[in-house]
């Protein structure tokens, strides 16, 4: 997938003119792009378009205007684009009561390997491969960030549509999978197109 390049950021002048209307298109691509597994845990498929507006938003809450901050926006985020033959996404355990947060997150301590959250396309799995650093042994975060890795054939299934996609996370705290399919699997489709 293409990566966000430097010649693409606007100044944060240019970026405010223009922020409401792509801020809008973004919601809308993120919404056809997002997958529940279960009532707490969310997966929002990352494309170039949704990492290059969170660069843009971050040089605009920072303020960043150096030319070095700006790149180094720019490498950070594109860790979370896939490369050939991967799907990468944004993988949010969703607490809503904020009082037991410290309690809660912890009954996810071990979900975030290739183990217990994978992709499955007809009988192959294909393992969830995290980006280390989201936790250690004693917590995890509530944000992490995952990518799924395709052979050939599992690739053409996915595009072609001639086996059922599920995503699952099987762990002792926490068991469920949704299956990818509809518009969803068309976004994901073209990304590994």
């Amino acid at each position: 997938m293409k990566k966000v390049v430097f010649p693409e950021i606007l100044d944060l002048v240019q970026y405010e003119k223009v922020r409401e209307e792509f801020r809008s298109m973004i919601i809308a691509l993120k919404k056809r792009r997002r997958v529940p597994i279960g009532p707490m845990i969310t997966l929002v498929f990352e494309n170039h378009n949704t990492v290059f507006f969170q660069i843009q938003e971050m040089i605009r809450t920072e303020r960043i205007v150096d030319k070095r901050a700006i790149q180094h926006e720019i490498d950070t985020y594109n860790q979370l684009l896939p490369e050939s033959s991967e799907l990468a996404a944004t993988f949010f355990i969703e607490l809503k009561d904020p009082g037991r947060i410290r309690d809660e997150i912890n009954r996810f301590h071990g979900m975030n390997d290739g183990d217990s959250t994978y992709m499955q396309i007809g009988r192959d799995r294909l393992p969830g491969y995290f980006l280390t650093g989201q936790s250690d042994d004693r917590r995890i975060s509530a944000v992490q960030y995952v990518r799924f890795r395709f052979s050939d054939v599992q690739r053409a299934a996915f595009i072609n549509e001639t086996e059922i996609v599920r995503l699952v996370i099987d762990h002792p705290e926490y068991s469920h999978c949704a299956i990818i399919k509809g518009e969803l699997r068309k976004e994901l489709a073209g990304d590994l197109s």
